[in-house]
């Protein structure tokens, strides 16, 4: 059912209709103190940034923020715009949203809301808090201010943006009987999210970098039967390198590890020293500090942690000919590597992405302590950094798995285009660490090699995570919510079958297992609550609404999502929470990172 059929069923024709109905003025409420002004004054600032002179008595509220907020639209194709409100209005944050709104104008029942929101979505020029003003069917709109400044910080709409995307995908990248891809046999000898036929032994290694004075943990994973062997005239089985995400451990994907080793690959996971669980324990918490992503992550990070990598296999290859114990074990001339959030950054960047640190500042410049999503916030860290960066790219990497990856803007419009080796992406439609919209979706339309995009529909950003080496405390976090394990574990299944599939692309069993590397096969791991889809391509309809954001972002003098008029307020009132939540992490022992402006948990 369209959205204008919502409004006739609704009786509410004459409100889409009637402009007389809409709200024309706002009754301001501040403690004692309450003053009516009008509309067109409110947009006469957003529009402007001038204020009008009904609205001094508020002028020291009206920052460039708030006038940022009140420009920001959420683009949103016609064709889609009916189910992805719907999504967003029936999702936990949806109601989150609508209890927010209502606390804020008291006099509004929530199927007045709902009814404005929808109807300010099919407006051509897209959805924005102004618009949903005007929809509104009363003359005069009564606006709690108070609440307004108490709860602005809670509202995210890069999350809801995520999320409203999972019935799309879910439905336009389904595989239906008499698709063509539904009808590749799968060969029913080879099952590769079985644990294959080697036994696995395991061995840390610590190398020093004596010239960057970085100590670099390795874990490595390889089949006994391999040591001793001769490898005259053989086929050498490609190298697989793991890379774990801020916060994270090398044991992070330690399943993946484990379940590739099981075939005959020799696997290293890189602990990074400067953005491990480590480094994030050695931090003080300190949320007076959140200011400067810097303070957490430090800029020289994001070209340490692909040269953490290159040292490794630097000196593997010099293991791999001098030792005897070592002998043969690895091939570093043909490296698939494997990330998990900013470790699928340093893929990307091994793969060829190149840094755009000018783009990157000219975002920063303007970002507020309140954003849309940590990786947003986190990703400035880079900023840091010369304009003109090193090359990182190492042409011993031949493809890439990034999983949740955080992307953002650090490669600029152009860097990504410089990937030109086979490379799949993993997006999670309810990962409020790295949401799925900017993170992944518009990064994935820039790659330039042979690429895949795997949908999680409902999942995290720890979802892809190895349970004995994910703190499970945070699942009852409420600012980042985690799946239990039961709920996750199809997805590791198809996660062991896919990443073998992918790597085994680089052997001569590639063709074997290419059916693998389908839509057909990853739908059929899906269950009611975590649906899975692959694709090669994005549906005409989602590749249409990415565009359409991205003219409109074009159209913006700073690139941010909508943000609540209560900023100056509600960033003080979001120190004060994080103070009180770092008490309860602290005593609950979960590692976390309270710094940033939206908590959030990226490891262990």
């Amino acid at each position: 059912m369209g959205l204008r059929a919502i409004f006739f069923g609704l009786g509410l024709t004459a409100l889409a209709a009637t402009p007389g109905l809409a709200a024309e003025r706002l009754l301001l409420k501040i403690g004692p103190l309450s003053q009516s002004i009008e509309l067109s004054d409110l947009e006469t600032f957003a529009q402007t940034g001038t204020v009008p002179p009904r609205l001094r008595l508020y002028e020291r509220f009206l920052s460039p923020q708030v006038q940022t907020s009140l420009q920001q639209k959420l683009a949103l194709d016609p064709r889609m715009g009916d189910r992805l409100i719907e999504d967003v209005l029936a999702s936990p944050n949806g109601e989150m949203l609508l209890a927010t709104l209502s606390r804020i104008a008291p006099n509004l029942g929530i199927n007045q809301l709902q009814a404005a929101i929808r109807l300010a979505a099919i407006q051509a020029d897209g959805l924005s808090i102004l618009g949903i003003l005007r929809a509104i069917p009363q003359d005069t709109l009564e606006v709690d201010l108070s609440a307004a400044i108490a709860l602005a910080s809670q509202i995210n709409l890069s999350a809801l943006e995520s999320r409203s995307l999972s019935s799309v995908l879910e439905q336009e990248l389904a595989v239906v009987p008499g698709d063509l891809t539904a009808s590749i046999p799968l060969p029913k000898d080879i099952n590769p999210a079985a644990v294959g036929p080697f036994t696995v032994s395991q061995r840390t290694l610590s190398l020093r970098d004596t010239a960057r004075q970085r100590v670099i943990p390795v874990e490595m994973y390889w089949h006994r039967s391999w040591i001793g062997a001769s490898v005259e005239g053989a086929q050498r089985r490609p190298l697989v390198v793991l890379s774990h995400g801020f916060g994270a451990d090398r044991y992070f994907l330690d399943y993946i590890a484990q379940h590739l080793a099981s075939y005959g690959f020799t696997v290293v996971s890189v602990e990074h020293p400067g953005s491990n669980v480590q480094a994030l324990i050695d931090l003080p918490i300190d949320p007076d500090l959140a200011e400067s992503p810097s303070s957490l992550l430090p800029a020289t990070e994001f070209l340490d942690r692909p040269r953490d990598v290159s040292f490794v296999l630097d000196q593997l290859a010099r293991l791999d000919t001098s030792d005897s114990f070592y002998s043969g074990l690895f091939n570093t001339e043909d490296v698939t590597i494997i990330g998990h959030s900013l470790g699928g950054y340093t893929g990307l960047a091994l793969a060829g992405a190149t840094l755009d640190v000018r783009s990157l500042q000219d975002f920063c410049q303007n970002i507020q302590p309140l954003v849309v999503s940590p990786a947003d916030w986190l990703q400035c860290a880079a900023v840091d950094l010369p304009e003109q960066v090193a090359d990182l790219k190492d042409g011993r990497i031949n493809q890439v798995i990034a999983m949740n990856p955080l992307i953002g803007k650090l490669f600029g419009e152009a860097g990504l285009s410089k990937v030109t080796v086979p490379t799949l992406l993993l997006t999670g439609t309810q990962d409020s660490v790295t949401p799925t919209l900017a993170q992944q979706l518009k990064p994935f339309t820039q790659l330039a090699g042979p690429k895949y995009l795997l949908a999680v529909i409902g999942g995290t950003h720890l979802s892809v995570g190895d349970p004995a080496n994910v703190n499970q405390s945070l699942s009852d976090l409420p600012f980042m919510s985690e799946r239990p394990i039961e709920e996750t574990e199809n997805l590791r299944q198809l996660l062991r079958g896919v990443t073998l599939s992918f790597v085994e692309q680089r052997s001569p069993a590639a063709a074997q297992y290419r059916p693998f590397l389908s839509a057909a096969y990853a739908q059929s791991f899906s269950t009611p609550t975590l649906p899975l889809r692959l694709t090669e391509q994005l549906p005409s309809s989602l590749s249409r609404w990415l565009n359409a954001t991205a003219q409109l972002s074009s159209n913006m003098e700073i690139n941010q999502r909508m943000m609540t008029l209560g900023y100056l307020y509600a960033l003080e009132n979001r120190r004060q929470w994080q103070k009180t939540i770092a008490i309860h992490l602290q005593a609950a022992q979960v590692v976390t990172v309270l710094r940033s402006p939206l908590p959030f948990i990226l490891g262990r």
